[in-house]
């Protein structure tokens, strides 16, 4: 409705003042608010409403109606209030203790599968133990009978020996020339018959096999416990002393990449290596347990693992390349092959995917290098043998990057 129409239906002005006293009044005019100016979003008076007024060519509505309108959103929006409420209530009284029983069920059974199957982890482990401890037991017995057997072997012949002896002896003391000459058949026999006793020579049977105490499954969770809890892992850092010129080092040492040209800014000495791609860590391993991370996804040639610092630095030869002599024990990836080397002796390893981390374990009371994924939880490989001197963290890279992970 315009300002003209509504000045047209409302007839003569009332005199300011002249409106009900319980109506509220235009503080400009004095007129009952009965009218409602749409653009001022406020109640007018018919005089604000006509021309010459404030409101003049506003869209003006009777507050009557505007309050009814208002009041029909009250009332729709008090029904949707009231439905949800109803639906809230019906959450609450409803749904809710349906979850709560099903929080209630469900982490019953999840707390029943954890009991069930580590109790059956835990029944493995006792049972491979008291195998393992049986075996352990067995080679004992059976180290203790060798010893037992060879010492009575011995004991036989050492008598035999102190007969033969006392006998050569009483010849020698008690017999004259010609009883001598006549006896020489025999004391030819009694020479050869000690020439037969040989010399005790070294035997593995004498031995304590540690390989009885050896087990793939116990390797596997007691790598898996090590590298989870990873409370142990060691700070390893790479001495920038060692660098290869092809390789440059980043600033907080514990990342190498390759270069294919040689740097002419590294200056050469003597713990550099200045041919083959390599780099020792600054720390060496005497005893003890100890493990380090290697990020090796973004490169396709390298190698990760120990060496003594007797390790050859200089030249082409094989003995300053890594898992080609007898001072460095490696895992290695060249494209999509991976081995462990070590002395040039190369075991291919099948591995059915890429490892995006390498984790290295060295126990050096139990003489052992073992290499593990954290991804998959697997052991990759492990080796045995009597390191003969302090181990250091050794690595090459030919092919992009390589980070030790802290």
């Amino acid at each position: 409705m315009s300002a003209e129409s509504v000045g047209q239906g409302l007839g003569p002005r009332p005199e300011p003042g002249s409106g009900s006293e319980s109506e509220p009044l235009c503080p400009e005019h004095g007129q009952a608010l009965r009218w409602f100016c749409c653009s001022e979003r406020r109640p007018v008076c018919a005089a604000c409403a006509e021309p010459g007024g404030r409101c003049q060519g506003h869209r003006i509505r009777p507050a009557q109606e505007r309050a009814e309108e208002l009041r029909n959103k009250i009332v729709d929006q008090c029904e949707k209030l009231q439905l949800q409420s109803a639906s809230i209530t019906k959450y609450v009284t409803e749904v809710l203790p349906g979850k709560n029983q099903g929080v209630v069920s469900t982490a019953s059974a999840a707390r029943e599968l954890v009991i069930q199957r580590l109790g059956l982890v835990r029944g493995l482990c006792e049972t491979e133990e008291q195998r393992l401890l049986e075996r352990v037991h067995g080679e004992e017995e059976r180290a203790h009978q060798s010893i037992l057997t060879q010492r009575a072997h011995w004991a036989e012949a050492l008598q035999k020996l102190d007969a033969i002896r006392t006998s050569l002896v009483d010849v020698l003391t008690h017999v004259d020339d010609l009883q001598l000459i006549q006896k020489e058949q025999e004391i030819f026999e009694r020479t050869e018959e000690a020439e037969g006793i040989l010399d005790p020579q070294e035997s593995k049977r004498l031995n304590f096999n540690e390989k009885c105490a050896r087990s793939p499954l116990v390797t596997q969770l007691w790598a898996t416990a090590v590298f989870g809890s990873l409370s142990g892992t060691e700070d390893v850092r790479i001495d920038e002393k060692t660098v290869s010129p092809f390789l440059q080092l980043s600033d907080d040492r514990r990342t190498l990449t390759f270069n294919a040209k040689k740097s002419k800014s590294c200056a050469d000495g003597p713990e550099r290596f200045d041919h083959w791609p390599n780099a020792l860590a600054t720390t060496s391993f005497l005893a003890g347990m100890h493990v380090w991370m290697v990020n090796v996804q973004n490169s396709c040639a390298y190698k990760v693992g120990v060496a003594l610092g007797q390790l050859p630095r200089k030249g082409s030869g094989s003995d300053s390349r890594l898992g080609h002599n007898i001072f460095s024990w490696v895992f290695s990836r060249y494209d999509q092959e991976f081995c462990f080397s070590h002395n040039g002796q190369h075991e291919p390893l099948g591995l059915l995917r890429c490892p995006a981390q390498l984790g290295v374990l060295l126990d050096l009371q139990a003489q052992e290098l073992l290499f593990y994924e954290p991804a998959s939880g697997m052991v990759l490989h492990t080796h045995h043998a009597s390191f003969p001197g302090p181990l250091f963290p050794v690595f090459a890279v030919a092919d992009q990057t390589i980070s030790i992970v802290h």
